[in-house]
């Protein structure tokens, strides 16, 4: 899947260090969310999508690029040659436009201290991301989306490659210590991230 013609013109703090940015993708009619973690050497940048030259200076030295899924490629490879910065993707990735630096499974360290969580449903090689000691927060592929004024939902089942195994999935991510959740559609959940994935979980059953 190409870039988004959205270019989103700034960037949010999450957490100290964590960053977010959105956009209206057009390609899907709905938000998709980028993230990017602050690490002594530079930034991480997670799924990135298009950003203002202005914006995309806070994120600036960048060390990498890590694709939570294939179909979230977004700006990776304009990134890659535009700031000479290395892209890690899943191991089974097949529909990649370019061939990644690195892939990664379940259970791999990727930069950033990220741990690789794999949490298929939405797609067969999608993985969620674990920011784990002063800053926990854990970032998701296509399990949830979070409109404003809406509480956090599963993504619908007709988007889903698996609507069952995503839920095994959103249930597993019950079993980790964070604080913070961030979806790839949404703004960040910060306020009982485990409690609103239970009630997701309970609506979408309902």
């Amino acid at each position: 899947m190409t870039e988004p013609l959205a270019v989103a013109v700034a960037v949010e703090d999450v957490v100290p260090g964590v960053l977010y940015w959105e956009v209206h993708d057009e390609r899907i009619d709905f938000v998709s969310s980028s993230h990017a973690v602050q690490i002594s050497d530079g930034t991480v940048l997670i799924d990135p999508l298009p950003l203002a030259p202005d914006a995309l200076e806070r994120l600036v030295p960048a060390t990498a690029v890590v694709l939570t899924a294939s179909v979230h490629q977004r700006s990776a490879w304009r990134l890659r040659r535009d700031l000479g910065v290395e892209v890690w993707a899943p191991a089974l990735s097949h529909q990649v436009e370019e061939e990644p630096d690195s892939r990664y499974g379940d259970g791999d360290r990727l930069p950033g201290g990220l741990l690789a969580i794999f949490t298929p449903g939405a797609g067969t090689t999608q993985h969620s991301l674990l920011l784990e000691g002063d800053r926990r927060v854990l970032f998701t592929p296509d399990l949830f989306a979070h409109e404003p004024g809406r509480p956090l939902q599963l993504v619908p089942a007709q988007y889903m490659h698996d609507p069952e195994e995503a839920r095994l999935s959103a249930e597993k991510l019950l079993g980790y210590d964070f604080d913070v959740l961030c979806t790839s559609h949404g703004r960040p959940v910060t306020s009982a991230p485990h409690a609103a994935i239970s009630r997701a979980l309970e609506a979408d059953a309902g």
